[in-house]
């Protein structure tokens, strides 16, 4: 079980990671600090293009399989030991 546990542990470790890569790679709304350091200009083209839809769907798929990494791993501590 301990191998298990570690393994998830860095699974976790890495899906953090690149779920905060992908959050980061999305553009700006408007307002906060996305407009404090230009964002306000790329914001004026508008639309919702294809790349945005498909940066949105990876995303909430790498956020689903980070809460099943989480949850896997509180199973596994709850119940190994």
């Amino acid at each position: 079980m301990d191998i298990l546990k570690i393994a998830l542990e860095v699974f976790l470790a890495i899906t953090g990671v690149f779920l905060v890569l992908l959050i980061l790679m999305h553009k700006g709304k408007g307002g906060g600090m996305s407009d404090m350091f230009g964002g306000a200009m790329s914001s004026t083209m508008g639309g919702s293009s294809v790349a945005e839809r498909n940066l949105n769907r990876i995303t909430v798929g790498m956020a689903l399989v980070w809460l099943a990494a989480v949850i896997g791993l509180g199973v596994i501590t709850r119940f190994a030991g």
